[in-house]
C-alpha cells in the first residue's frame, strides 16, 4: 500500500505507531467513474473509505444531506451497524482508499477515541476531542509569552534615597519591590530592593531615614525578556529562589513579573483582569483592563480551556467592567434606584469576543432621574466605545431613550413587543429576553420579566410568528454548497447555524414561560419539562459550543492578521474534523427547526 496515506487527517490522528502500521498493511485502493453508487441504502459495507480524489455525495432519500472530499471518510456508521442506511454516489471521478472491515473493528476495540470520532454522535465526538485537548492544557499555558502576563510597573529610585522615602512609594503604589539605579557605581547598575530586605535595614541599627537604599539592593538582578515564555520565566525564578523577575527589552525596562501574578496567569487568566477592574478609578484604567480580555480569551481558547467556560468568565468579566464603569459615571442615586442590564449574546453568557452594544436602563417606579441622564446614559456609551463594543447599528442602548424607561414603561411596551405582530417588535422582545442585570437593583428586571410572562402567551399565532425567525437566514440547502466549495467560501455561522438554534431554543423558552436566560440552561430546562429530550438536549448543546469554539477560532484569525472580526468561516480552510464537525452540527440544527416547523405549525404562515 502507498506510504502516502494522510495520518494526519481526523479519525486517523489518534493512532499509536503499530495502530498505523495495521492500517497500512491492511488497506487497499479503490477507483469509481462519476455517477457511481458506492453503498447504496441496506446494503453491506466490507470496507470503510477515505478519499484521495474526488467527490462523494450521500442521499437520504432523493435529499442530498452530506458530502465528502479528500481525507474525508464514510461509512463508518454503516460499517458497524451492518449496512447502510444512506445511498453513498460518485459526484465525479473518485479514487478512495478501502480499509477492510476487520482492521476498523481492531482499530474501534484498540482506540476509544478513534470510535469515537468514526462513527459516534456529534456529543460523543466533542467529548472524544475534550479529552485530547486537556492533556496538553497545561503545556499550552506554559508556552505563553511573558508580555502575556500581568507585568506590574517597575519604580526606579536612585541609589541614594533612603529607605523611609522607598517605604512610602511601597505603601503609595501598594508595590513590595522598587529597582534601584546606582549610577556613582563604575560601571552604572541596576539593582532590586524588596520588602524582605527591610528585616536586614531594621537590624543595621542606622535610623531608616538616614540609610540609602542603595547599600541594601541586590544588584544579581534575573531579567526575561518579552518574548519568552512564562513556563521559563517560573522556571528561572525557582532555580534562583526569587519571587520576581525584571522583564526587559534591551535595556528598556518593560516591568516586573512576580510569581503570584504568573500562578495567577496559569491558573486563571481573569484573576487580574478582574481586580484591575475593581481597583479601576476613572475610565482610562478601566480601559486598560478592558484591552486585556480578548488576549486572556486567545490564551484561554488555546489551552484547551472549554468554549462554554470561557463564555462564563468573559460574562463575569464584562458584567463587573459594565458595572465599574456604570458607578464612574453615573451618580450613587441613580445606581440605587436603576438596573443595568445587557441583552441578546451578551446577556446569555454566550458572548466571546467584543460585538455591539446590546443594553437598556430600567428606572424605578416613581424615582426622579437627574436632569443630565442623557449626558450621563450617553457617557457610558462612549466609555464602552472606548473598551472595544461600538455601538449598535440598531441603537439599542440605553443612550437611546427608547431604551431607558421606567419599569412599569418596559413592562407594557415588553407586552406590546409580544402581541403585536410586526418583526421589529418580535425581534426587540427575542433581544429583552435575554436581558441580564449586570449593575443596580436586579429585582426591577425580574418584576418586568414577571410582568411579561404573567400575560397569557395561548396564542399559537402569536408563538408562530415569533418562532418564525428562524428561517430568517440562510435557507436549507446553502449550507451543504459551501461545504463542497460551490459557492462563497466563508459561511456566516450565526446566520446558518446559532440564530436557528437560539431562536428556536428561545421560542420553547418562551412557549413553556421559561425565565432562564442562557441557551445552554433553556435547553436544560426544557429537557426537564418534556419539550426537549435529552438526547436532543445533548446535541442542541454540543452543537452550540462546536459553533462558538468555530467562530471564536475564525475570529482570533483575524484579529492576528489586523482584520475586523467578522467571525464568518473559511470553509476550505477547515480542517477534515472541523469540516466533519460543521456537517455534523448544522445537521443537528437542520434536525431541530423541523422539529419546530412541527410544533408551531410553521408551514401554515
Amino acid at each position: 500500500m502507498p506510504n502516502a496515506f494522510n495520518f494526519a487527517a481526523s479519525p486517523f490522528d489518534c493512532l499509536t505507531q503499530a495502530q498505523q502500521r495495521l492500517v497500512r498493511d491492511r488497506v487497499d485502493v479503490a477507483y469509481f467513474r462519476a455517477g457511481d453508487v458506492i453503498l447504496d441504502v441496506g446494503s453491506k459495507p466490507t470496507h470503510l473509505f477515505v478519499l484521495i480524489k474526488g467527490r462523494v455525495t450521500q442521499f437520504d432519500g432523493d435529499e442530498a444531506v452530506a458530502s465528502y472530499g479528500p481525507d474525508d471518510c464514510f461509512d463508518g456508521r454503516g460499517l458497524v451497524a451492518g449496512k447502510s442506511s444512506s445511498r453513498f454516489v460518485a459526484a465525479e471521478e473518485v479514487v478512495s482508499y478501502e480499509l477492510a472491515h476487520q482492521a476498523v473493528g481492531d482499530l474501534i476495540a484498540a482506540n476509544a477515541t478513534f470510535s469515537a470520532l468514526l462513527f459516534s454522535d456529534l456529543s460523543a465526538k466533542l467529548r472524544a476531542m475534550a479529552d485530547r485537548q486537556s492533556s496538553n492544557e497545561l503545556q499550552s499555558l506554559n508556552l505563553s509569552r511573558v508580555d502575556e502576563a500581568y507585568l506590574r510597573p517597575a519604580l526606579i529610585v536612585d541609589a541614594a534615597m533612603d529607605v523611609v522615602s522607598v517605604v512610602r512609594l511601597f505603601q503609595e503604589h501598594k508595590s513590595g519591590n522598587v529597582l534601584v539605579r546606582d549610577a556613582a557605581a563604575t560601571p552604572p547598575r541596576l539593582g532590586m530592593f524588596t520588602t524582605s530586605a527591610l528585616q536586614r535595614a531594621v537590624l543595621r541599627g542606622t535610623p531608616l531615614d538616614q540609610l540609602p537604599v542603595g547599600e541594601l539592593a541586590n544588584y544579581q538582578l534575573v531579567a526575561v525578556r518579552p518574548d519568552d515564555q512564562v513556563g521559563d520565566a517560573l522556571a528561572l525564578m525557582l532555580r534562583h529562589g526569587i519571587h520576581r523577575v525584571v522583564v526587559r527589552d534591551g535595556e528598556r525596562i518593560l516591568g516586573v513579573l512576580e510569581s503570584l501574578d504568573v500562578f495567577s496567569f496559569l491558573s486563571n487568566h481573569s484573576l487580574l483582569i478582574t481586580l484591575q477592574i475593581g481597583a479601576a478609578g476613572s475610565i482610562d484604567e478601566l480601559s486598560q483592563a478592558a484591552a486585556q480580555i480578548n488576549g486572556m480569551i486567545g490564551r484561554q481558547f488555546r489551552s484547551g480551556t472549554h468554549v462554554g467556560l470561557i463564555a462564563k468568565m468573559v460574562q463575569d468579566l464584562n458584567a463587573r467592567l459594565f458595572e465599574r464603569a456604570w458607578q464612574l459615571v453615573a451618580p450613587p442615586q441613580l445606581v440605587a434606584h436603576s438596573c443595568l442590564i445587557v441583552m441578546g449574546s451578551e446577556g446569555r453568557g454566550e458572548q466571546l469576543l467584543k460585538t455591539d452594544q446590546d443594553n437598556a436602563l430600567i428606572l424605578r417606579d416613581g424615582f426622579a432621574p437627574p436632569p443630565d441622564l442623557a449626558a450621563i446614559t450617553a457617557r457610558f456609551s462612549d466609555a464602552l466605545a472606548r473598551f472595544g463594543y461600538p455601538p449598535c447599528p440598531g441603537g439599542i442602548m440605553l443612550s437611546n431613550p427608547a431604551w431607558c424607561m421606567s419599569a412599569t414603561e418596559f413592562t407594557q411596551t415588553a407586552r406590546r413587543w409580544l402581541l403585536v405582530p410586526e418583526a421589529d417588535s418580535l425581534m426587540n422582545l427575542a433581544i429583552f429576553m435575554d436581558a441580564h442585570a449586570v449593575a443596580g437593583d436586579a429585582g426591577l428586571l425580574d418584576a418586568v420579566r414577571a410582568g411579561l410572562l404573567e400575560l397569557t402567551i395561548d396564542s399559537d399565532a402569536m408563538l408562530a410568528r415569533f418562532a418564525a425567525a428562524i428561517d430568517a437566514f440562510g435557507n436549507t440547502t446553502g449550507w451543504w454548497n459551501r461545504l463542497l466549495g460551490d459557492g462563497a467560501d466563508r459561511m456566516n455561522l450565526k446566520k446558518e447555524g446559532i440564530f436557528p438554534l437560539v431562536h428556536g431554543v428561545r421560542s420553547l423558552a418562551l412557549a413553556h414561560r421559561l425565565t432562564e436566560t442562557g441557551t445552554e440552561a433553556r435547553i436544560a430546562a426544557l429537557v426537564r419539562a418534556g419539550p426537549l429530550s435529552r438526547d436532543t438536549g445533548q446535541e442542541l448543546t454540543g452543537a452550540l459550543h462546536f459553533f462558538m469554539a468555530l467562530k471564536l477560532k475564525a475570529g482570533l484569525a483575524e484579529m492576528e492578521r489586523g482584520e475586523p472580526v467578522s467571525g464568518a468561516v473559511d470553509v476550505p480552510g477547515l480542517t477534515t474534523l472541523d469540516r466533519d464537525l460543521l456537517k455534523d452540527a448544522l445537521g443537528v440544527v437542520k434536525r431541530f427547526k423541523a422539529q419546530l416547523r412541527h410544533r408551531f405549525k410553521l408551514g401554515a404562515l
